[in-house]
């Protein structure tokens, strides 16, 4: 199938916007869920920003494809052939960005070239402008066209006027506060931009004539940057809006319920444009989702986190109703430099935050307690769902060959990182064999 790709994706969105039904005015993308399929259980692969990405773009775990951490860190992907552009270039296509990427850094020169692009259209102010550019000119051949939004990434500009500060509710777990309150209008500010930078795009694609014949796919990298959100396995942090439309099955408004991943996207597009997957791939494509053929693809997905702003290395399985979290650097408080400043983060650490210590081992049931905030790790009448998650967690770290199962995760040894000790990712950052020298990394469960 010769079939264009329109990969719309932001910064810290998880799934805070209109079509999954919270006060955040974004009509372009209601839209566009009206139009194609909004997946309700869709999850990434690490909740920060450049392992998110390429574990979506590669189909790999970060840990298998190699970015642990943040790219403009000093983190890189192994084998940046793994990309989703080579195996498209190779079957035809013309792979352009514009905006937004997280992938590469310009310590390894030109960014979109060390990732493998054929075109850069430009910088993130103007990606939509200059995607909608692109739009309006003649495609010979199919393309894969990537536009990265920095919205709604901190700092969150001042709140619209119709967005008032007293009639805005902050999701849990963030208590309602006039400070939460403010935080959240403004994150709503910026998703008003985002929603219009996505609409402008959508209607160059219409407007060319293109939509019939490109498959959409819009969504972000990880949950909001609110504490217990981003840079958590909360499903805070590792929800993520998912809208796919286009055709073959991927229109008519549908909603799905099912569990999917991000890795999943790579196999998918393989399945639906009939070319081999790659080796790598670690996902499975959802596609029988879309044409009914299974009312589900995958029984739980898995996550983890690794290097953010500091280094904070957990692992979790979420089924349909459980979700176990192990942590792996015996923490008695929260890493706080992974969390970003803001007024929410602040009233936290103002009440105490930085001396409640974070659970080693976690179990939720989903069921009963979607805001994962009761662990019942110890509980006596969820000892055999504890012990099966456990072994199912320690199953897929052995077969993917986690480093976690006998070692830390290792980073470059020119990669940057916060002391876990600090208090902000603002604070200066030191060289990662300084921060391994402090670890001691605690004796497996």
């Amino acid at each position: 199938m010769s079939l264009n790709i329109l990969y719309l994706h932001s910064h810290d969105t998880g799934r805070y916007i209109q079509p999954y039904g919270h006060a955040i005015p974004t009509p372009n993308l209601h839209r566009l869920a009206e139009q194609g399929v909004l997946f309700r259980h869709a999850f990434c692969a690490n909740p920060t920003c450049s392992a998110s990405r390429a574990a979506l773009l590669t189909g790999a775990y970060p840990h298998v494809n190699g970015m642990t951490g943040l790219a403009h860190r000093g983190f890189r992907l192994n084998d940046y052939s793994q990309h989703i552009v080579h195996t498209l270039r190779a079957h035809g296509y013309e792979t352009v960005l514009s905006g937004i990427q997280h992938e590469a850094s310009h310590h390894d020169g030109e960014p979109w070239k060390t990732i493998g692009y054929d075109r850069c259209l430009g910088g993130h102010e103007t990606a939509h402008t200059r995607a909608a550019d692109f739009l309006a000119q003649p495609h010979p051949k199919p393309f894969f066209l990537s536009v990265g939004f920095f919205e709604t990434h901190r700092a969150f500009p001042e709140h619209h006027p119709d967005d008032d500060p007293r009639y805005c509710l902050p999701p849990l777990p963030i208590p309602d506060t006039p400070d939460t309150r403010e935080d959240m209008a403004r994150f709503k500010a910026s998703a008003r931009i985002l929603d219009a930078k996505i609409g402008h795009v959508l209607d160059a694609l219409d407007r060319n004539g293109l939509a019939a014949n490109t498959l959409v796919i819009c969504t972000t990298d990880h949950g909001i940057a609110f504490p217990r959100m981003k840079c958590t396995l909360t499903d805070g942090g590792i929800g993520v809006m998912l809208i796919m439309r286009g055709p073959a099955g991927f229109s008519g408004g549908k909603v799905i319920d099912a569990l999917v991943s991000h890795i999943d996207i790579f196999p998918t597009l393989c399945d639906l444009l009939d070319i081999p997957r790659p080796a790598w791939l670690q996902g499975v494509s959802i596609l029988p989702l879309i044409t009914g053929a299974a009312p589900s693809v995958r029984n739980e997905i898995f996550a983890e986190l690794n290097y953010h702003a500091a280094y904070e290395p957990q692992r979790c399985i979420r089924t349909a109703r459980y979700k176990y979290i192990r942590r792996f650097d015996g923490r008695s408080a929260p890493v706080l430099p992974n969390c970003d400043d803001g007024l929410t983060k602040s009233l936290w650490l103002h009440h105490g935050w930085r001396e409640l210590a974070p659970p080693a081992e976690a179990l939720y049931d989903l069921i009963f307690d979607p805001a994962e905030s009761c662990n019942l790790i110890r509980h006596p009448h969820y000892k055999t769902v504890r012990n099966d998650l456990r072994r199912r967690l320690a199953r897929w770290m052995k077969t993917t060959h986690d480093p976690l199962c006998h070692t830390d995760v290792p980073a470059p040894d020119s990669a940057q990182v916060n002391d876990a000790n600090a208090l902000s990712p603002n604070e200066p950052t030191l060289p990662v064999e300084a921060i391994r020298a402090s670890h001691t990394r605690p004796s497996p469960a």
